[in-house]
Formats: C-alpha cells, structure tokens, sequence
C-alpha cells in the first residue's frame, strides 16, 4: 500500500470538524488523533487539528514526542 502524502492544505481538511477525522502532522509524519479524548473536536489546548504541529510539540509541550507513541500514523506531510 503506498503512503498517503498530504500537502498543508490537504491536512487542513482533517480538522476534526463535521465528521471530518481530527490529524496533525509533527516532522513530517502525519498522525490520526481522532480516538484521543483530549482532541476531541479538533481542538487540544489551544492546537488545532488539520495543521502542521511540530513547532508547538518541540517548543512549547511539557509532554514531547512521547505523547506520539502509539497513535496511528496516516501518512507524511508533503515538503513545500
């Protein structure tokens, strides 16, 4: 099966809104955080789904790149 490339404004459509699954990309990699009650309606502190989050999880989360293990990865984020 061939990964799912998606570019920003592909992603921006999985915005967790309207039925629409909720994902967000970090270094690239594209994360399903549809099933995580903290992203329910596409929205987790602030962060919304559909975008590119890496900035925030780097700079800004206390939890870091751990909080990723074990969410399903969808695909990879198109380099622009």
């Amino acid at each position: 099966m061939t990964e799912q490339v998606f570019t920003k404004k592909e992603l921006a459509k999985f915005d967790g809104q309207n039925g629409q699954p909720a994902y967000v990309a970090i270094k690239g990699t594209v994360y399903d955080v549809s099933a995580k009650p903290a992203w329910q309606g596409g929205k987790h502190h602030g962060n919304l789904a559909g975008r590119d989050l890496t900035a925030v999880l780097v700079e800004k989360s206390p939890h870091g790149e751990r909080v990723l293990k074990g969410l399903p990865v969808v695909g990879k984020l198109a380099e622009e």
